[in-house]
């Protein structure tokens, strides 16, 4: 998206200092930066103010600052993370695109994936990089979306009551999709309810001439059906949904295949990512599909081809044959549960899961232990790694984890996957 600093003074309150330059997107890592763009250093564990001159080196064509301008181009603000919102928001007045916002406490990201693939090939489509969901990264995808874009698609995470409808405001989706309500930040939120009163506010934001894409194979989000003044589109294998799916099966490597019917047509989908749970991704963004407007048989020729955002139900194969399942950004009982289930579809005579804690759960003991469980009625041995909570005694580190495992062959298939404080993309990395 170009605009020009005086732009950016103006929407943000700020004063311009320097020539008044034309500005190509922005960006909040300065190792990142994009010659043209704004850097926005943002005060958290460190304070970005600390890098604008690298950015300036590295092509920044302007910056932000909450304290004294420092050469080149700058817009001096009061706060430079309530700058980069209003700047986005301003900004996305000016777009005519529709907006697309995802959000849940599991199947995010995948389901944004699977989104901006399917409509790619009809729409002229951007969607946020890696998990870029909340006050920092969605006013960030808002503003790097090209001045073409018809359609955006936007993540909203939340830890907290009222962060999604902040991000509402900035984005103003006319489409809204919800995965799934489950035990993430709840407890912060007061349990699973109130993680569904958080998510919640995604379809009371809709506007009287939007969508709403409810999973209705989850009761906590088909009941949002009533908070919301949009059209309803409901998806899932329940009977009477819009995109109704049926004859789920899966192949060597856990990669489903489905037939949808839909209002628009009936299909049957490949899919090229793993996990059972991937058909409940697929069949929302269908439904995104048929709100748009956009071609059908298309989005389901792309999804074939669809590769998921790092860490997350990546299937690969060693050279000796191992089956490895990196699903190691995040967990949550409802996400460990799935994974487990594709682990245990893989064709293996052994099956292990490396699990980390799973972070920020309102009863972290009983849900542990419930994994634990859940995971043996399935045949899988879990190797805990920096937690006791699975009732067995933890490795100390992911180097552990490797030893432990041993040599892999064609007759192993290992999980990997806990919260991302447990560091276990390192296991992986070992292993491959």
């Amino acid at each position: 998206m170009r605009f020009r600093a005086s732009d950016v003074a103006r929407d943000t309150g700020g004063r311009l200092v320097g020539p008044d330059v034309v500005i190509d997107g922005v960006s909040f890592d300065s190792r990142a930066i994009v010659p043209g763009q704004l850097f926005v250093p943002i005060v958290d564990r460190r304070d970005g103010h600390d890098f604008i001159e690298s950015a300036l080196v590295d092509g920044a064509a302007a910056y932000l600052t909450a304290g004294p301008a420092r050469g080149g181009t700058a817009v001096v603000v009061d706060d430079t993370l309530a700058a980069l919102m209003r700047l986005a928001a301003a900004r996305r007045d000016r777009s005519t695109a529709t907006v697309v916002g995802i959000t849940g406490s599991v199947g995010k990201t995948s389901t944004k994936d699977l989104v901006r693939d399917a409509l790619a090939p009809s729409r002229r489509t951007h969607a946020n990089e890696r998990s870029f969901n909340n006050d920092q990264g969605l006013p960030t995808t808002v503003l790097n979306a090209p001045d073409d874009t018809e359609v955006l698609v936007v993540e909203m995470g939340m830890r907290g009551a009222g962060e999604i409808a902040r991000l509402c405001e900035i984005a103003r989706p006319s489409i809204g999709v919800v995965t799934r309500v489950a035990e993430a930040h709840s407890d912060r939120l007061g349990g699973i309810d109130g993680v569904a009163r958080a998510k919640r506010e995604l379809v009371e934001s809709l506007p009287v001439d939007g969508t709403a894409i409810l999973n209705a194979d989850d009761p906590r989000v088909l009941a949002m059906a009533g908070h919301t003044s949009a059209a309803v589109l409901r998806y899932g294998e329940q009977e009477g949904c819009d995109v109704h799916v049926t004859s789920v099966v899966l192949d060597h490597l856990a990669r489903p295949a489905f037939a949808a019917h839909t209002p628009w047509g009936e299909v049957f989908v490949r899919l090229g990512v793993s996990g059972r749970h991937m058909v409940a991704n697929a069949a929302a963004a269908l439904a995104v599909v048929g709100a748009v407007g956009a071609d059908l048989d298309a989005a389901v020729a792309a999804m074939a081809d669809t590769r998921l955002t790092a860490m997350r139900m990546d299937v690969m194969m060693l050279r000796s044959g191992a089956r490895i399942i990196d699903d190691s950004y995040n967990a949550n009982p409802t996400s460990m549960r799935a994974a487990l289930d594709a682990l245990a579809a893989l064709p293996a005579v052994r099956r292990r899961a490396v699990l980390g804690v799973m972070a920020e759960i309102s009863e972290p003991e009983r849900e542990h232990r419930a994994i634990h469980a859940y995971a043996a009625q399935r045949g899988v041995e879990v190797l805990a790694v920096g937690t006791d909570l699975y009732g067995v005694t933890g490795l100390p580190d992911p180097a552990a984890a490797v030893e432990a495992l041993g040599r892999l062959g064609e007759d192993d298939a290992v999980l990997v996957k806990g919260s991302r404080v447990a560091g276990l993309e390192r296991v992986v990395e070992s292993l491959v």
